[in-house]
């Protein structure tokens, strides 16, 4: 048998026009500015309870990447991103995979689907805990 990878974790790498804007806009949503580098910076992190989102000043990456983000609460998300003036391309619904979810993006055009695991009225055969994009 070959050997496997084995995955500790998997941080994302946004292509961002401003990294000082960028973490405005992530602090918005509750994200903190955890570090940068260079001089003048050009590459930094944002984060939340141990997650993290690395951004890379016209570095790295493209324009336009989606990324899941799962939360407790979809709906506070919308209140906080239409008092902070966030562009929410669709309001929050209710998903047949059983996700109530909404979409939000950044001006750089990232999309973030952002998402939280709804109960569902019918038996899976598998753990239920998590999000899934399966057929019902």
């Amino acid at each position: 048998m070959l050997w496997a990878m084995v995955v500790h974790g998997i941080t994302p790498i946004l292509n961002v026009s401003s990294l000082e804007e960028s973490f405005a806009w992530f602090g918005k949503l509750g994200l903190a500015r955890l570090w940068d580098w260079g001089d003048p910076p050009n590459f930094g992190a944002v984060g939340s309870d141990g997650c993290e989102i690395f951004l890379s000043a016209d570095g790295q990456g493209a324009r336009g990447f989606w990324m899941s983000v799962w939360v407790d609460d979809v709906d506070a998300v919308l209140e906080t991103c239409l008092a902070e003036g966030i562009l929410v391309t669709r309001p929050p619904r209710d998903e047949p995979w059983g996700v109530r979810e909404m979409h939000i993006q950044h001006p750089d055009g990232h999309v973030f689907r952002i998402g939280r695991g709804i109960e569902h009225d019918h038996e899976h055969p598998h753990d239920h805990e998590h999000p899934h994009d399966h057929d019902h």
